[in-house]
């Protein structure tokens, strides 16, 4: 039997949504990627570099607390609405960093672009539960996975030369006069998008924006506790988990941080699995640059291998002949990850190629892009349509929580070991003195442990 046009994402019904919505990706990709290599500059000529750790920290604060506000906008209102506003906040606050004449209002950009950036992250997610039929989400997951595969390999050295040669504001300024094409592109699709029965706004969801607050505000605090590392951090960082704590369980699926069978196991999983790779991988450049004597440069890219076999399991996971077997699929990505970063601890030992760090993280971004991309699957199957934004929102939060949480935590170890002075989650090398083999050891066991109950947890995806 001859397949029908609408039968692939690029067919004639869903090509102009599936290509505008991967460009949003992909724009979103490559500034994501792109910024780290731009802000030391920024920092330094706007005489802010007090205050560089607060331009990521803001970005991820505000970003938390859209995911949430998106969620139940979408739910009430259809996507549409939510990814325009997202795109603009997004563009906006490009626009105010690449103009900013001083570090607070580089700041503040930062801010506007995490509203931006939560808000689209999640309408995307909704689009794609409401706009295609179940058979054809994975392939749409897994070309959101694609489209950050040439930003993390190129978009750090096109940056380095834009700042290099025209300066670091073109590459905020850049971005902006683009994001107006892939919007239009899918409007038309957008709007044929089906749209829930609209509910009456009320006390469940006037709680529900204040425990976003409390979960942002929490996250916020924990963030800023973990670049002090003084005594006197211990204040925000119990007021922070006093205010995340609470706010998370409530917000969460019921029954997320026991691993309930069904949705709450998938939101959790995802947060393990992000949780656990992007802590390790943090402190990775780091590791090989004190102990084993590489460049910055021969360090990062032993991560980029990553990037490709993250595409390729998100790929992998889209075909139809292992949708039956997705649970095992995912199991075996998180034994890859686990063993991935046990592989990158190995290069503690001198007498262990260093290269064998390159190796191992290509591996465990094979288990991320199975993982990752499977669990939103899974996800959106769970969820009733009234119920995808909310839902989304909460993989979303899931994951942002635990990088926040285990790097913060990480990086107290690390410390705390003798680490030195280092802040793992915006920058890589430090000068405050040498590292112990030690630390890296604690840091990557710690990272391991967290993935190895992924492959449990992995094991009650579905509901009985």
């Amino acid at each position: 039997m001859v397949a029908s046009d609408d039968a692939t994402v690029l067919g004639r019904r869903y090509r102009a949504l599936t290509l505008g919505i991967v460009s949003v990706v992909l724009l979103i990709a490559f500034e994501a990627t792109a910024v780290g290599t731009a802000m030391p500059v920024a920092a330094r000529e706007l005489h802010g570099l007090s205050l560089y750790g607060f331009a990521f920290s803001g970005f991820f604060t505000t970003s938390l607390l859209a995911m949430v506000v998106c969620g139940h906008w979408a739910d009430r209102s259809g996507p549409l609405a939510p990814l325009a506003t997202g795109i603009g906040c997004f563009a906006a606050g490009l626009l105010c960093c690449g103009t900013a004449q001083s570090m607070w209002s580089f700041v503040l950009g930062r801010a506007v672009q995490g509203l931006g950036g939560g808000l689209v992250i999640v309408a995307l997610y909704v689009v794609v539960g409401r706009a295609y039929p179940e058979r054809l989400r994975p392939s749409v997951l897994a070309a959101f996975a694609a489209s950050w595969v040439v930003p993390s390999i190129v978009g750090p050295l096109v940056s380095g030369a834009v700042t290099e040669h025209l300066g670091w504001r073109w590459v905020f300024l850049a971005i902006p006069a683009l994001v107006a094409l892939p919007l239009a592109v899918m409007l038309p699709a957008l709007r044929r998008v089906a749209v829930v029965a609209p509910y009456e706004r009320g006390a469940a969801d006037r709680g529900r924006i204040l425990l976003a607050l409390g979960i942002s505000g929490g996250a916020a605090l924990l963030e800023f506790a973990g670049e002090s590392l003084k005594w006197w951090s211990l204040v925000p960082a119990v007021a922070g988990a006093a205010l995340l704590g609470p706010s998370a369980v409530r917000l969460l699926p019921s029954g997320t941080f026991r691993a309930a069978r069904g949705l709450p196991s998938v939101v959790l999983l995802r947060g393990i699995a992000a949780g656990s790779f992007l802590a390790a991988e943090s402190f990775v450049p780091l590791m090989l640059v004190t102990q084993r004597g590489l460049s910055p440069t021969l360090a990062g890219l032993s991560l980029a291998g990553a990037g490709l076999t993250w595409a390729l399991g998100s790929f992998l996971q889209s075909r139809p002949s292992l949708e039956p077997h997705r649970e095992r699929l995912v199991r075996a990505g998180m034994a890859l990850v686990t063993l991935s970063i046990v592989g990158a601890a190995l290069a503690l030992d001198g007498s262990v190629p260093a290269w064998v760090v390159a190796v191992a993280w290509c591996f465990g971004g094979l288990g991320m892009g199975i993982v990752i991309a499977s669990m939103s699957v899974l996800l959106l199957r769970e969820s009733p349509p009234e119920r995808a934004g909310a839902n989304s929102a909460a993989l979303q939060v899931s994951d942002s929580l635990s990088n926040v949480v285990l790097i913060a935590a990480c990086g107290v170890l690390f410390a705390a070991l003798g680490g030195g002075a280092v802040a793992p989650a915006t920058a890589v090398t430090t000068s405050a003195g040498p590292s112990h083999p030690l630390a890296f050891a604690a840091v990557f066991a710690t990272a391991a442990a967290v993935a190895a109950a992924g492959i449990a947890v992995a094991g009650r995806l579905r509901s009985r």
